[in-house]
């Protein structure tokens, strides 16, 4: 575990270093913040139901960014050979830089709790819902983190990495949005593989283990997925 948590920290540091960081999180505030202000003065509704209907696909794109050299950097530049020679597992590697990714993406929704609160000063905002939306928030940007960090891992091209796990998050976000062109027999199975049908339940403020299941599940293939890639190239 001491290895996971230094590897999470160099991972998480090493995110500030970069000025891409600051650009993700510029452009992402600027776009949720857009969004759910604009729409909220339009209709005048205190909730932040519009804000959280939009979370999945902006995720789909700003969390490739935030995972994208993860591994394709290391890869790139010759600085995962040097990881290699020290006193840590595979999994130690996955679940530190899975972990440093997953921190990253709180600290971006750490200023996005402005939102809830300028809404609650302005009417009576139901905080059930909100919490509940930020804990989908966290498990859907973990899910995808696991995805990105996949995806980091089978190129040393950055840009691939960042396309195959835009491909990835997009295709779970609207999957469960083309089910008028599918055979009957296969709603249930397809609803149920997307992302955000499970996300949109608990952020109505309802906790279901299905849900979790799901997002811990697609999670765990991810880093498997991950961890069996990089053991076959070292």
């Amino acid at each position: 575990m001491r290895q996971v948590t230094h590897i999470c920290r160099k991972e998480f540091k090493s995110y500030f270093v970069s000025p891409i960081a600051y650009i993700v999180i510029s452009i992402f505030l600027l776009v949720t913040g857009w969004f759910f202000f604009s729409i909220f003065f339009l209709y005048g509704q205190a909730n932040l139901r519009n804000f959280f209907a939009l979370l999945p696909i902006i995720f789909s794109f700003v969390i490739p960014a935030i995972t994208m050299k993860l591994f394709s950097e290391e890869f790139n530049i010759g600085s995962y050979e040097i990881l290699l020679t020290l006193p840590v597992t595979f999994w130690d590697v996955v679940l530190g830089k899975f972990l440093a990714g997953v921190g990253f993406l709180v600290c971006i929704l750490i200023p996005t709790v402005a939102y809830p609160i300028t809404v609650s000063f302005l009417g009576q905002l139901d905080w059930g819902p909100v919490l509940g939306g930020y804990v989908g928030a966290v498990l859907l940007g973990a899910t995808f983190t696991a995805i990105g960090l996949f995806a980091s891992s089978l190129t040393r091209n950055q840009n691939t990495a960042f396309i195959i796990a835009v491909a990835i998050c997009f295709s779970l976000t609207v999957i469960d949005k083309k089910l008028i062109f599918l055979p009957r027999s296969a709603l249930g199975l397809i609803e149920y593989l997307g992302a955000d049908f499970h996300f949109q339940n608990i952020s109505k403020g309802i906790i279901d283990s299905r849900d979790i299941l799901y997002f811990l599940s697609v999670s765990f293939v991810s880093l498997y997925g991950a961890h069996l890639v990089i053991q076959e190239k070292s």
